[in-house]
């Protein structure tokens, strides 16, 4: 019965093996790594990220937006135009007003008046919707920052993962002809060599999973910097800097990108609520012109003054609602505080455990690689049982493992240090 339920196991292995080679042919023909030698690894992290700048859409989209503001700040100090009139009067009527004789013809030149502060206020409010794109570029270019940093070390990340299955499977191979030696020699049964085959078969699954996620981290990062192709892999090793990084201070930095945009976006909803206000006030247009009388061969001067009664609008509806957003504004700029001290806390708790995780990981890695040693030795002197091979070989990958987790999220809390101070990772890392 136990030689029938591991066959049956053997035969589900193989298959799940086989679907998941055939999902990562599909990947690496579809993501273009059958063009090998046209591909290339991608730059170190800072020389990618400078690259990126100029290529990738999330950043053209917010230097999109800083030149839009900086447009309507031109546009804000705009004065309106002048307008000019010809009005015809006396003209076409009837006696003796059927002619042009007694034509009354005026040439008017009028100019709305801004009066209340309205330049001024909207110029201040272009001026701090500026501030606020800017502060935004800012803060998307420390957020892309951040992205890129995960999504590299995630490509190292999956690399190692795929190398080390390849260590495992090629430790499970030789483990199951070091079986089925012992099964042909009649040191041990038919079902020792079953299970050790299972075992390989389970550890070429493994591998052919790492790849797949191996080849979709890569396309995401090309993805990311917009890349033509796909890379081949990175060149630098960030997963290597986690033992070099120094420990983040206790306080989050005085001024967070993220607070410089709550509070330029408070500022800008405070400079409408101005704006608003003075749109309340009359427009006033005056105007200077010129009226020549044909049937008295007389011309004068015409003064123009308009003021529009505020009888049904007075633009409170528009005030209340700059008001209402500049509260909100307010609300967010208190909630953007608050969150940038517990993400900055979070994320330097996050880096010290990952840097005692690394060492414990490192020590746990190491035991597991000599007690693996041992029971390869016993098994081949016949003094170790075959469950206790297996166990101690899965119990090295996942030492192994852990040890590459340890180092990856020591490189993300740096990555959210770093983003929340608003700087780019490893810049200062050769």
């Amino acid at each position: 019965m136990e030689t029938l339920i591991s066959r049956g196991a053997h035969a589900h292995l193989r298959k799940s093996a086989r679907k998941r080679a055939t999902l990562v042919a599909y990947l690496l023909l579809s993501t273009g790594f059958v063009q090998a030698a046209a591909a290339q690894p991608a730059p170190p992290f800072l020389m990618l990220f400078r690259q990126a700048e100029m290529a990738a859409p999330r950043l053209a989209e917010s230097e999109a937006n800083v030149r839009a503001a900086e447009g309507g700040t031109v546009q804000a100090a705009v004065r309106p135009n002048p307008s000019v009139g010809l009005e015809a009067e006396n003209i076409a009527g009837s006696y003796p007003y059927n002619g042009l004789s007694r034509a009354q013809t005026t040439l008017t030149l009028s100019k709305p008046l801004e009066i209340g502060g309205q330049r001024n206020a909207r110029i201040s409010a272009a001026g701090a919707g500026l501030e606020a794109a800017r502060a935004q570029r800012e803060q998307t270019r420390a957020d892309f920052a951040y992205d890129l940093a995960l999504a590299y070390a995630s490509v190292e990340l999956q690399t190692r993962r795929v190398d080390l299955a390849t260590e495992a499977l090629s430790r499970a191979e030789e483990d199951e002809r070091a079986a089925q030696a012992l099964v042909n020699a009649g040191r041990e049964a038919d079902l020792r060599a079953v299970q050790a085959n299972a075992a390989t078969t389970a550890a070429q699954a493994d591998l052919e999973s790492a790849r797949a996620d191996a080849a979709e981290s890569v396309v995401r990062l090309g993805g990311l910097v917009g890349a033509p192709q796909p890379y081949t892999g990175v060149s630098q090793s960030l997963l290597d800097l986690a033992g070099m990084l120094s420990p983040p201070p206790p306080t989050p930095p005085v001024v967070a990108p993220a607070v410089r945009v709550a509070e330029a976006a408070s500022n800008a909803a405070a400079q409408r609520v101005g704006v608003e206000r003075t749109r309340a006030t009359p427009d006033v247009t005056a105007g200077l012109g010129v009226r020549r009388i044909a049937g008295e061969n007389a011309t004068t001067l015409v003064a123009t003054f308009a003021v529009p009664i505020p009888l049904f609008n007075n633009n409170r509806g528009a005030i209340a609602t700059a008001l209402a957003e500049a509260e909100a504004a307010s609300a967010r700029l208190a909630a953007a505080r608050l969150n940038v001290d517990a993400d900055w806390r979070a994320a330097s708790s996050q880096a010290l455990a990952a840097d005692r995780r690394v060492g414990a990981a490192t020590q746990a890695e190491t035991a597991a690689n000599e007690a693996y040693r041992l029971a390869r030795i016993g098994y081949d002197a016949g003094r170790t049982p075959l469950v206790e091979l297996l166990t101690a070989r899965r119990n090295l990958t996942e030492a192994q493992l852990r040890t590459l987790d340890a180092r990856a999220a020591r490189i993300r809390a740096e990555a959210a240090l770093a983003r929340l101070q608003g700087r780019i990772p490893f810049g200062d890392i050769p």
